[in-house]
């Protein structure tokens, strides 16, 4: 059997939003649907069982920390055969005004890098961004007395 061979992906994003509205967002199934445009069964539960994507990705909490911290095990309906799940670590702090999420991806088969790398891009931080950009303003102003 070929030795399997990992990589780790780590990226940094602001966000012009709360570490919480962000935590929210990545874990409430509503939020999480309404930004990725694809259903999510996504929870704020410590060990909860998850999918997102349509059940192209499927995982379970491991660490939650409300605006902080996320852990997950992580994989998709591609991942190689024999591959453990994947370790996907965020780290969310308060900066600038907003939020910086810090992520590291553990366990990543090698073969997939580059795909899953562009992928956190285009399927969750600009979505996410778009996201908070209409989601983020409306709920403020409607705080707001005039």
């Amino acid at each position: 059997m070929p030795s399997l061979k990992f990589g780790i992906i780590e990226q940094k994003v602001f966000f012009k939003a709360s570490p919480e509205e962000i935590y929210d967002a990545l874990l409430d199934p509503k939020k999480h649907a309404d930004f990725t445009g694809s259903p999510a069964t996504t929870s704020a539960k410590k060990g909860a069982r998850f999918t997102a994507w349509g059940g192209y990705i499927i995982g379970k909490n491991l660490e939650l920390v409300k605006g902080k911290r996320i852990v997950q095990e992580w994989k998709t309906t591609e991942w190689p055969e024999g591959y453990p799940s994947s370790r996907l670590e965020l780290a969310l702090t308060a900066k600038n005004g907003g939020t910086e999420l810090g992520m590291l991806h553990l366990k990543v088969p090698a073969e997939q890098l580059a795909d899953y790398s562009s992928g956190w891009k285009t399927s969750y931080w600009d979505p996410l961004k778009g996201y908070m950009a209409k989601a983020g303003p409306a709920k403020r102003k409607a705080t707001k007395k005039r």
